[in-house]
């Protein structure tokens, strides 16, 4: 029975946990393996990890972290960040990762999705595109290296290709709404649900549970994922580690379930 995910996305930064505002000015809010056992009591969907220093410092993922991230976990866990190679997806696979999220590589070199597939199968792959929206324009682009780089390409065409490729699921992530607690990019989400049959994940700027409500209600079976929501609390956004109660997470799904 499938059902609409709730997902933390936890950003690593030197090791430790960080939350960004349009990719930037990143905020320390607390240790990885301490903040995955509060998830751990809180009986999260799934889990969303992504080291945001890896490929930018052109370095390998850090197999010893992601090793005790994943022994840690109690719930399904994704894992990006610095992976290059079909190869490094399989031997972070192999650590108990069951996602294996790609993103500026697969931008670079589209075969590495296909490349991946074939070793660790197509519901394991997921590609992430990190959009930011064209000044006066209604198009968007695909950036890479934390926002750092523009590819100018379109997230539609590239989700497209990455479906035929096998990506297992697409996660569209919003440049200009991340960290900022204001709504989903709605017409974004829109125009790629529409766009790809594969399943899909929205990130990028929940800021209550009313925004991940929305989201379900207009799309259904999705994933709907956010980083500040989870991990601050309040106007003064005080750090504090949260996530719906079994009541309040299934008011929010119960409405969507599909054989």
């Amino acid at each position: 029975m499938l059902r609409p995910r709730i997902i933390p996305c936890l950003l690593v930064h030197d090791k430790g946990l960080v939350k960004t505002q349009k990719f930037r000015k990143p905020k320390y809010v607390g240790d990885p393996i301490n903040t995955v056992k509060i998830f751990n009591e809180k009986e999260v969907d799934e889990l969303i990890v992504l080291d945001i220093d890896a490929t930018v410092n052109n370095r390998k993922p850090d197999l010893p972290m992601i090793e005790q991230l994943a022994a840690e976990c109690r719930m399904p866990l994704c894992y990006g960040g610095g992976i290059k190679t079909a190869e490094e997806a399989k031997s972070i696979f192999c650590l108990g990762v069951e996602k294996i999220a790609i993103s500026s590589i697969a931008v670079e070199n589209p075969a590495i999705v296909a490349q991946t597939a074939e070793l660790v199968g197509n519901q394991s792959v997921i590609v992430v595109l990190d959009v930011k929206k064209r000044i006066l324009s209604r198009r968007y682009d695909v950036w890479t290296h934390n926002g750092a780089v523009n590819t100018k390409k379109c997230p539609l065409e590239l989700a497209k290709e990455f479906e035929r490729l096998g990506a297992g699921e697409i996660v569209i992530n919003s440049i200009d709404n991340d960290g900022m607690m204001k709504g989903y990019d709605w017409e974004l989400i829109r125009e790629m649900r529409e766009t790809v049959s594969v399943p899909m994940t929205a990130l990028g700027g929940a800021g209550s549970l009313d925004d991940i409500g929305r989201l379900i209600n207009e799309h259904g079976i999705i994933g709907t994922a956010a980083g500040s929501l989870f991990v601050f609390k309040g106007v003064y956004r005080a750090v504090l580690v949260n996530y719906p109660d079994r009541a309040a997470k299934d008011a929010l799904v119960m409405n969507h379930y599909q054989v």
